[in-house]
């Protein structure tokens, strides 16, 4: 157990730029994508409560015929543009529904294992507070140029294999975040000053953005499943 209360957060709304209706399309197996992702946080024994928060008439109906131990949140009008920053949705939230601590996840992330949620929370529990706050991302195994042509990450009289570069640039993937609610509500950010830098897979962090994320997204959680199951 714990020793901290921790809520998980999985902001969505109901319209989609880029791929319309993603959240509730059928995904995979045949579940709304959204789904993915909230049966694997309702699997992780270290989150209390389950959040979702969205504006979506589908999903609050689903939720309520589906999950009924899910929290679902009415997100208020003045938050429902697509340019308003998560961190005032996740404000929003954590005014609603306290906890010492929050784990945020998206829907756009459906392969994304509980495991590697769990051992994330595990994790960040063991190093509080050395670190304040935990970010997932993906290491970046190219060599990386700036504009003036400089390396970055490599030293090019030395051809390392890219899987060999060093493990020191990595990318924020937005798979999942671990924070304090002071924190977020005194300095409006979800991120820390001590953040810890939680790699995960690069299979794992795929993000549904546009309609091809959607296509591979489906055939790697396809190809897993028959992997799982040989």
């Amino acid at each position: 157990m714990n020793k901290y209360k921790l809520v998980a957060l999985m902001p969505m709304r109901h319209r989609s730029q880029r791929v319309p209706g993603k959240n509730y399309r059928p995904f995979g197996d045949g579940r709304p994508l959204y789904q993915h992702t909230l049966e694997n946080l309702l699997a992780v024994k270290q989150i209390e409560k389950v959040i979702v928060d969205t504006d979506s008439p589908l999903v609050k109906e689903q939720c309520a015929e589906k999950y009924r131990d899910v929290i679902v949140l009415d997100r208020p009008e003045q938050l429902r543009a697509p340019e308003i920053p998560m961190n005032d949705i996740l404000i929003h939230d954590a005014t609603q529904v306290e906890s010492e601590f929050y784990m945020q996840t998206h829907s756009t992330n459906p392969l994304l294992r509980q495991e590697t949620m769990a051992a994330a929370v595990d994790l960040f529990f063991d190093q509080y507070p050395i670190y304040d706050s935990l970010l997932g991302v993906t290491v970046i195994r190219d060599r990386i140029w700036d504009v003036l042509g400089r390396a970055v990450n490599h030293n090019p009289n030395i051809l390392l294999q890219t899987q060999d570069l060093p493990k020191w640039l990595v990318q924020e993937n937005s798979t999942m975040y671990i924070f304090e609610r002071n924190r977020l509500l005194n300095d409006r950010n979800r991120i820390g000053n001590r953040p810890y830098l939680y790699e995960v897979d690069e299979i794992e962090a795929r993000d549904i953005d546009i309609e091809i994320d959607f296509q591979i997204t489906e055939m790697l959680y396809k190809a897993r499943m028959e992997a799982d199951n040989a």
